[in-house]
C-alpha cells in the first residue's frame, strides 16, 4: 500500500539513494550524497520540511516531491503567490505513474495551503529555489523531454506547456575567436574586465548560488564609462560537469539594449572562452529560451551545439 509522509532529520540518506536509482536518467548529476544534498538543498534558509513529500510502498521508499517558492520583487526573501514542485523523482521499479501522481497531488495541496495562486512544473530561472547544479546542466530546465513521466504527470494534472528551454553545450577545443571587420573595431573600442570570485548581487543569487564560484566579464569602453555588455558564469563544482573535463556554465549574458545586434555578445564571449582554456576548462554549458531566436542564434555562431530540450509547465 502507498503512504505518503513529509520529510524528516533522518530522511536524507533515502533521499540520495532515491536519487542514485536513477543514475542512467539524463540531466540529473551523479552520483550525489547526503552531503550534497545538505549543501545544495536542505540547508537553505527557506526549506521547509513540508514541502518535500517522501512515497513509501509497504515501507520501502519509493518516490519523493520537493515543492518550493521564487524570489519577491526585490529578492530579498520568498513569495509564496507563485509556487512550483521542483522535482518529482520515482524510483523505476515501483507503480511510477501512480506514486508520482500521489506525490505531485501532495506538493500542490502544500503550494496552495501556502497561499500559491499560480503552479509551475519544473525548476526554471529565476525560480530555482532548490535545484541548481543538480538537474539541468547549467541552469536548472524544467522537465526534460528525457523525463517521459514527468511530462506525463503534469499534462495529466492540467498543467500546459508555458515555456521551452534548450540545453547547449560548446566544447572548448579548437576554439578560435571569430575575426571580422566588426569584431576588430570592438577590440579596438572595448577592454573586458574579469571579476573572480564575483560577489552576489541580491540575497536571492546568494541563496542559490553562493555555494558555486563566480566569474564575471564586463565589456567596458576604453575612453571610460558604464559597463555595456556582461557575462556571468558559475562553477560546475561542486556538482560537476556533463563530462569528464573542467567546465564552466553561462548564466547570463547581458547586452544595453542601445548596442545590441552590434556583435558584443559574440566578442565578449569569445574572449571569456579564451580565458578558460587557458585555466584548462573545456567545456561551456549553456542554456536558452527556445523562442529567443536571437540568443539562440548568437550561442550558435559560437558552435554552441543543443544536447537536450526541457519544458515548463503552469497551471493557474
Amino acid at each position: 500500500m502507498l503512504t505518503y509522509r513529509t520529510f524528516r532529520n533522518t530522511d536524507p540518506p533515502i533521499v540520495t539513494e532515491l536519487w542514485r536509482s536513477r543514475a542512467w536518467q539524463p540531466g540529473l548529476v551523479q552520483p550525489v550524497s547526503p552531503d550534497l544534498l545538505e549543501q545544495l538543498v536542505f540547508a537553505k534558509l527557506y526549506f521547509d520540511y513540508g514541502g518535500l513529500v517522501l512515497a513509501f510502498d509497504d515501507g520501502r521508499p519509493v518516490g519523493f516531491a520537493h515543492a518550493g517558492f521564487g524570489p519577491n520583487a526585490d529578492a530579498s526573501w520568498i513569495a509564496t503567490e507563485t509556487g512550483m514542485t521542483c522535482m518529482v523523482l520515482v524510483r523505476p521499479d515501483c507503480a511510477e505513474a501512480e506514486v508520482a501522481a500521489g506525490l505531485l497531488q501532495r506538493c500542490e495541496e502544500y503550494l496552495r495551503r501556502r497561499g500559491a495562486k499560480v503552479l509551475y512544473g519544473g525548476e526554471f530561472q529565476p525560480l530555482t529555489p532548490f535545484y541548481q547544479g543538480l538537474c539541468g546542466g547549467s541552469e536548472s530546465s524544467g522537465v526534460l523531454d528525457s523525463d517521459p513521466i514527468g511530462r506525463q504527470l503534469y499534462s495529466g494534472r492540467g498543467y500546459q506547456v508555458a515555456d521551452r528551454r534548450l540545453l547547449l553545450r560548446r566544447d572548448l577545443s579548437g576554439f578560435e575567436s571569430l575575426i571580422d571587420r566588426q569584431q576588430m573595431q570592438i577590440r579596438r573600442q572595448m577592454l573586458v574586465e574579469v571579476t573572480i570570485d564575483a560577489p552576489t548581487r541580491t540575497w536571492w543569487e546568494a541563496s542559490t548560488l553562493g555555494v558555486f564560484d563566480l566569474t564575471r566579464f564586463e565589456l567596458v569602453p576604453r575612453d571610460g564609462g558604464s559597463p555595456i555588455a556582461t557575462a556571468t558564469f558559475r562553477s560546475m563544482e561542486p556538482t560537476g560537469g556533463a563530462a569528464l573535463v573542467r567546465a564552466a556554465g553561462l548564466l547570463a549574458i547581458d547586452v544595453n539594449a542601445a548596442y545590441r545586434r552590434r556583435g558584443l555578445a559574440v566578442f565578449l564571449l569569445s574572449e571569456a572562452f579564451r580565458q578558460f582554456i587557458r585555466q584548462g576548462i573545456m567545456l561551456v554549458e549553456a542554456q536558452a529560451r527556445a523562442n529567443d531566436e536571437a540568443g539562440v542564434a548568437t550561442l550558435r555562431k559560437l558552435g554552441f551545439q543543443p544536447v537536450a530540450e526541457g519544458s515548463v509547465f503552469r497551471k493557474g
